[in-house]
Order: structure tokens, then C-alpha cells, then sequence
């Protein structure tokens, strides 16, 4: 769009050869033809003079930190979504606990702020699930006070825990502090159990020689399984197990562990009645040994 102020003097530029056009007026001339470049042609001396000259390297952008909330409240998602945006996080959210192992392992966060009442599963569980391939920093932002919750949560793998009604200063200190404690690329988790690979992160079973075997695997032997091989050598007491996969009023069901266990053996086992890998320990639990 053509400035409506012209500047003093003659303009002799888009008009014709030798045709000066008068201050205060507009010469109606035909689109104009770019020019080549011009070029200047410097003496040995003046090159000397002139600074070395560098090629500009565009410098890549930092990419943002990618913050997880997960709350079924969307007051405190929103909040935290404008704040969190305000101080240059990338912010993602999730509604309950499925769709939040969902994003972990679509999105890859860099943190994870996340309440325990959700709907459709008790954020301890979530945090049990993550940590069984992930060790992405996770902040629990919970009503729940007691120590006993507190306790419950931080063992199952939370990096720090945080009650409601909260300070959104304390919030985002602790969001930094953890970022700092627990930055590093995040490695996805595969262990070998017998000729098997076993991706944690995308929940796929295949053959270790490549072969292009492929066990599937019903949601709770995927459950059972990863609370095994997560924990290498380790024995896993029946109570623990059943209250871990199917909560605290199954606790004595120890026929779901038996049936689930020998389902397993069936499955990764060369010789299902003398296991090699998944141990029982008579009147105790069971053990993973690589």
C-alpha cells in the first residue's frame, strides 16, 4: 500500500528514464520489474578492511516442557492450563486415569501433575502403572491429607505430593524443583522374559529373536506381569499383589492369582509345570527371576 506522504525533493525512481516527477504528486507508472542485485566491487584494500563475514545459522528453538494435568475437575484444569501456558509449558490434560497412561505413552511429558480421585481408577493404580515403564517426574495435586494417602502415593513411585486447597506460587515452585531433580531423556522399558521382549511402553509381547511371534496378552496378565518383571529377584507377597491388581477387598483371593499366574506360564514358559522364569514361593507369593 502506497504512503500518502511524500518526502521532499524529486522522486526519479519508478517513473520513466530522465522523468522527474514533482513533490506532492504521484506519477501513475506500470508495476514495477525487481531489480538484480547489486553488486559491489571492492578494492584488495578495502576487502582487507571489511569484518570476515559468516553465514547466519538459524539457532533451533527450545522446545517447551510438556505438563500432563490430570484432574477430573476442569476448574483446576483450566487454571492450571492458563498458568502453566503464562510461564512457557506446553500443557496437555486428561480427565482420568486411562486416558492419562494413554497420553503418557502418546505424548511423552516431561511432568505430570495428577489427582487421585478420578473416576474411573484410584490414582495410586495410575501412578503403579506408569512406574511399571516410565519414570517421567510425578506430582500428586490431591484433597486426600492423610499421611496414610500421602505415604501410599509417594511409594508408589510419586516424586511429591501436594494437598488441595493449594498455593499456585508452592505449585509451580515444586513443579521447577522436580523438573530440575528428574530432567534426562526419557528411555522407554524392555525386558527380555525367556525367548520374549516385553515393551512396557506400548504393551506389545514379540519374540526376542525377531522372528515376528507375538503373544497378546488379556489387560490383567499385562497387569500381573509388569508388577513381576518390574521388580527383578524380587519376592511379591499374594496380599500385595491382589490388592495392587484388583483391590483391597480381594485381598484374600489367592485362586485369581493361581489361575492368572498359570495362564502366564502357558504363555512364556517352554515347560509350564517346571517354570524357569515365573517362581512360585509356596505359602509366600511370586518371584520374576530374568
Amino acid at each position: 500500500m502506497a504512503d500518502s506522504s511524500v518526502t521532499a525533493g524529486l522522486v526519479a525512481s519508478a517513473a520513466p528514464a530522465n522523468r522527474l516527477v514533482p513533490v506532492g504528486k504521484v506519477a501513475a507508472t506500470p508495476p514495477m520489474i525487481p531489480e538484480p542485485p547489486m553488486v559491489a566491487v571492492l578494492s584488495t584494500a578495502q576487502e582487507r578492511l571489511m569484518p570476515p563475514q559468516h553465514p547466519c545459522v538459524p539457532v533451533a528453538a527450545t522446545p517447551l516442557p510438556r505438563v500432563l494435568v490430570v484432574d477430573d475437575e476442569p476448574q483446576i484444569r483450566r487454571l492450571l492450563r492458563i498458568n502453566l501456558t503464562a510461564r512457557e509449558y506446553q500443557v496437555l490434560t486428561a480427565d482420568s486415569g486411562h486416558a492419562a497412561v494413554r497420553a503418557t505413552a502418546t505424548e511423552h511429558p516431561d511432568l505430570i501433575v495428577l489427582d487421585l480421585g478420578l473416576p474411573d481408577v484410584d490414582g495410586v493404580q495410575v501412578i503403579h502403572q506408569l512406574r511399571a515403564w516410565t519414570t517421567v517426574p510425578i506430582i500428586v495435586l490431591s484433597g486426600r491429607t492423610s499421611s496414610q494417602d500421602k505415604v501410599g502415593a509417594l511409594d508408589a513411585g510419586a516424586d511429591d505430593y501436594v494437598t488441595k486447597p493449594f498455593s499456585l506460587n508452592e505449585l509451580l515452585a515444586r513443579i521447577r524443583s522436580v523438573a530440575r531433580r528428574r530432567s534426562g531423556p526419557e528411555q522407554p522399558a524392555s525386558i527380555l522374559v525367556g525367548r520374549y521382549r516385553v515393551d512396557l511402553m506400548h504393551h506389545e509381547v514379540s519374540s526376542a529373536d525377531d522372528s515376528g511371534e507375538i503373544i497378546h496378552l488379556t489387560p490383567t496378565e499385562w497387569q500381573l506381569l509388569e508388577a513381576l518383571i518390574t521388580n527383578p529377584g524380587k519376592l511379591m507377597r499374594q496380599r500385595q499383589l491382589l490388592e495392587q491388581i484388583w483391590g483391597p477387598t480381594y485381598r484374600a483371593e489367592t485362586q485369581y492369582l493361581r489361575q492368572y499366574m498359570a495362564q502366564l506360564r502357558r504363555k512364556f514358559e517352554l515347560e509350564p509345570a517346571r517354570p524357569r522364569h515365573l517362581l512360585t514361593e509356596p505359602g509366600m507369593g511370586y518371584r520374576f527371576r530374568p
